[in-house]
């Protein structure tokens, strides 16, 4: 029974990574760009706490059903062998509790958007939910990842416009082939022991050919940017922020030059700045075309 006592809430915070912040940092940058373009300014404040709530709350949630679809695979796997469900401090039972939890109070957070918004949710859910399990039967479980992440862009258009324009496709797309570079670098650290259990990814679906595969997705999202700031009239700021991200892409390309394990987790944890700097840009360079 999903009990929360002294001697286990440490293990279920483990559950839900609160400790490895990363993975809501970039859930949460798709949907903060998005809330800003479909306000072309400051969102309605409400919308912005929802979101990043939202973020966390479905992060953790994907993070347990990860762990409860991966239970007889991570004891075999160096990085994952101490997760609680791997070393069975906690019972599939009360994980499945935990994620019905954590499902129930991110769609709490619904009541205070609208019912398209809502639509779009149950396609991120779905998604969020399938991502585990589709390692065991395709090679390419980073592009369910990038659907499931990129659906907080139609979600946050909804919700501050009760309306999803044609801009939010290439946002969508853009986001997509980002997740599918960086968790790439992510799968990367593992690939040796996925190999071993049968576990597919992108990263051994890439092999020799990561970097290039991962580099010319990294391009696109670049080229994906510009045409979104073109059709959105966005100014210097935001076309400014595309070479720093560019430079931080060659930087994790050389972080993964020799597939070393930590220099490939370094590059994937590299993208947190990525979606800052891309928030940056777009707050000022909205605030500037605003304040003109």
């Amino acid at each position: 029974m999903f009990t929360l006592t002294s001697e286990n809430i440490d293990h279920y915070l483990a559950l839900m990574r609160v400790n490895r912040p990363i993975g809501t940092y970039l859930v949460m940058w798709p949907a903060l760009w998005s809330l800003w373009l479909a306000a072309k300014g400051v969102p309605n404040v409400t919308l912005i706490l929802v979101f990043i709530s939202g973020a966390f709350l479905m992060r953790s949630a994907g993070c347990v059903i990860n762990d409860v679809a991966d239970r007889h695979f991570d004891g075999h796997v160096e990085r994952t062998k101490h997760r609680p469900l791997a070393t069975k401090v906690i019972t599939p039972a009360e994980a499945l509790q935990l994620f019905a939890a954590l499902s129930l109070a991110a769609s709490a957070l619904l009541l205070l958007t609208n019912l398209l918004t809502a639509a779009y949710a149950l396609l991120a859910f779905f998604f969020a939910t399938l991502y585990p399990f589709t390692k065991r039967f395709t090679q390419l479980p980073q592009v369910v990842l990038g659907m499931a992440f990129s659906c907080s862009i139609p979600m946050a258009f909804a919700a501050q416009m009760n309306a999803v324009p044609f801009v939010a496709l290439p946002l969508y797309l853009a986001v997509i082939c980002w997740v599918v570079a960086y968790d790439t670098f992510y799968a990367m650290v593992d690939r040796e022991d996925d190999i071993k259990i049968n576990v597919k990814s992108t990263a051994i679906l890439f092999g020799h050919y990561d970097r290039v595969i991962t580099a010319a997705l990294q391009f696109a999202f670049i080229l994906l940017l510009a045409f979104i700031g073109h059709q959105l009239g966005l100014g210097i700021i935001f076309f400014s922020s595309l070479p720093i991200v560019s430079i931080l892409f060659l930087y994790q390309q050389y972080l993964i030059k020799d597939r070393n394990a930590v220099k490939c987790f370094k590059a994937f944890l590299n993208n947190n700045l990525v979606g800052l700097t891309v928030f940056i840009a777009i707050v000022a360079d909205l605030a500037i075309i605003n304040i003109s």
